[in-house]
This record gives structure tokens, C-alpha cells and sequence, in this order.
């Protein structure tokens, strides 16, 4: 995986221009691939969380937490996943005591810590297995633009500091298709953020006014992070979102090393990091995403932070989800 370019996120100029062919190309793909397929419709409702833009919106911690929630509520789930950066087609049930991320990709691992998973480059095929394994409710993570399987109801989450960046189309720009269009099929918007950062997101674009607010909080290790010197890395679509953290929670950053999303790290490189953060006298840290990845052997040696995201309230989705799958 490659990093967003930085001119996605800045006003349009003449290298995102230069690039709108491509994009016309992109489009055009896309608009065919959409009308040679039928979306197929699965036997229970499927919930797609997606985004508009490309690398890490919040889906993921958004589908952990939906998840959750549905299971404290007594609805049995499963959460369906494309399992980048895996090998198996699938579709294939994730074990977390024996499935690897290079099997079924580092996201899908992680959720099966805390919710049935499936992985599927077939997402309507890997819907159908969920459902046959007793799955009322199917969450896709990811798929919103993916025209072969019936969604019943979609939600978009946008991160607050990206937003839609530059508005245009890949690879001018992160969208993956216009806004206006991606808003018209989806149910709800959720913006995640700080509250400062989605104030400013609202007054930038428009279109998030009513968005469902939310934002990305640490769960409680018993480890202090303030005034901890730390060396941290990660490989998610924002790394930047990590360290920030970090600096909120008090922790005092010896280094910040970023890694492209999905990264797979190098055994070299793990050590590398080690020495230096025990030359600084600081804790190596990342996120759960990598930490799943990393050789067995080092992982005691990293500390994980865990994130879970919290919705400011839950009452519209859950009246939404009543209406799909009344409750018993």
C-alpha cells in the first residue's frame, strides 16, 4: 500500500489537474462494473459501513463498536470483510487462535477478538455463510461501492481533519466517487472527531451538517502514558491519528515512524525500533491493528493500545436497525 499523496488533502492545483483523465478513467470503470452486476440480495439484513474516500475513514473501529452493541442487545451478528491483505478467498470463518493476518488480513483478525468474522473477496457469498452459520444481522466492513451484494441499510463515516480533502476523484483527489452522489444512497453519516475538529469539518464541507457526531477514545490499560517517553509506529490509513493520541493521553514522543496501511513489518525493522526506543529509555507502542501483526516473539515486548469509538447516541441508528431486525 502506498500513502495518500499530500495533494490529496490540500486545494486542487495543477498535479491533482493534471490527473483528472485518470480520474475520468477511474469513473468510467467504475460505472461499468456497476452496470454489469445485479446486487444480490441475502437472506437476513446486511448493515454496509463505508466511507467515500480512500485509506482510513473509521470503519473498522466504527464496526467493532456497532457490533458490540448489537450483541449487548441480544441480536446475533457477524461482521463480513474483503480481508485485505490476506490470502484466502474465503468464504472462510476467521479463528483468532488460528488464523494469521496473512491469511485473512489484519483487520478481520483483530474484529474476530470480539465478533464473528468473515472473510470473503465475494461479499455476498461470504453474507450467505454468515447467514447459514446463524447470523441475524450481517455488518459489511467496507463495500459501500460495491455493486454485488443489496445493502438494506448504509452508513458512511467520515474522519473530521480529512474530510473529502480536495474533493476530486482518484487519483486527482481521495474520493472514490462525488460526494453528492455517495450522500444520496446512504441512510447516515457519522462524523468522528473531537469536537473542535468536527466543528471545523462542518463549517468546511457543508454537507456533514446533522452528521451523527463520534469520536476515537483509549481504553484503560493501567499504564500511565503521561510524561511516558515513547517510540511509536503505525501502519493504519492516518498515522498521524495514533500519535496524536498519544500526545492527548500525555505520552512524550521520542519518535513517530508511519508506515503505509496494512503495512507488513520486517522483523529488521522491529528490531530496530526496539534498540531505539531502549536507547531512549522510552516504550515501543502502536496500535492493535499492528500489533497483530508482529512476530510472536516481540509482541510482549510491544505495548498495543487498544481504541475503541464512541457514538455520542446510538438512538437513530438502533431505531433504524428495530425496523430491519425487530427485536425479540
Amino acid at each position: 500500500m502506498m500513502r495518500a499523496p499530500w495533494f490529496w488533502f490540500r486545494e486542487a492545483g495543477l498535479l491533482s489537474m493534471l490527473l483528472m483523465p485518470a480520474t475520468l478513467l477511474w469513473r468510467l470503470g467504475g460505472a461499468i462494473r456497476s452496470a454489469r452486476m445485479t446486487p444480490k440480495k441475502v437472506p437476513v439484513p446486511v448493515i454496509c459501513i463505508g466511507n467515500l474516500t480512500a485509506g482510513g475513514a473509521g470503519k473498522t473501529p466504527m464496526v467493532a463498536a456497532w457490533s458490540l452493541r448489537l450483541a449487548s442487545q441480544g441480536r446475533t451478528v457477524a461482521v463480513v470483510s474483503r480481508g485485505y491483505g490476506g490470502r484466502l478467498m474465503g468464504p472462510h470463518k476467521v479463528d483468532p487462535a488460528k488464523d494469521r493476518a496473512e491469511d485473512v488480513g489484519d483487520e478481520p483478525l483483530m474484529l474476530a477478538q470480539m465478533a464473528t468474522v468473515w472473510v470473503a473477496r465475494d461479499r455476498a457469498a461470504g453474507a450467505e455463510a454468515a447467514a447459514r452459520d446463524g447470523a441475524e444481522i450481517v455488518l459489511l466492513d467496507d463495500g459501500f461501492q460495491n455493486p454485488g451484494i443489496a445493502k438494506d441499510l448504509s452508513v458512511l463515516v467520515v474522519d473530521a481533519e480529512q474530510g473529502f480533502g480536495n474533493r476530486r476523484i482518484i487519483p486527482a483527489g481521495p474520493l472514490r466517487e462525488p460526494v453528492v452522489v455517495g450522500f444520496s444512497r446512504a441512510d447516515r453519516v457519522v462524523l468522528i472527531g473531537l469536537l473542535e475538529e468536527r466543528r471545523r469539518a462542518a463549517d468546511r464541507w457543508p454537507e456533514l451538517e446533522g452528521a451523527l457526531p463520534a469520536c476515537l477514545v483509549s481504553v484503560e490499560t493501567g499504564i500511565d502514558l503521561s510524561g511516558q517517553p515513547v517510540v511509536a509506529f503505525a501502519g493504519i490509513g492516518r498515522p498521524e491519528k495514533f500519535f496524536g493520541l498519544l500526545r492527548s493521553l500525555g505520552a512524550r514522543l521520542a519518535a513517530a515512524h508511519p508506515f503505509p496501511d496494512h503495512h507488513v513489518y520486517d522483523e529488521r525493522v522491529i528490531v530496530r525500533m526496539l534498540r531505539e526506543a531502549a536507547e531512549k529509555g522510552a516504550m515501543l507502542i502502536t496500535t492493535e491493528k499492528d500489533a497483530i501483526k508482529l512476530p510472536e516473539r516481540y509482541r510482549c515486548e510491544v505495548l498495543a493500545l487498544p481504541v475503541r469509538l464512541e457514538l455520542e447516541d446510538w438512538t437513530e441508528l438502533d431505531r433504524l436497525v428495530d425496523t430491519l431486525a425487530p427485536r425479540h
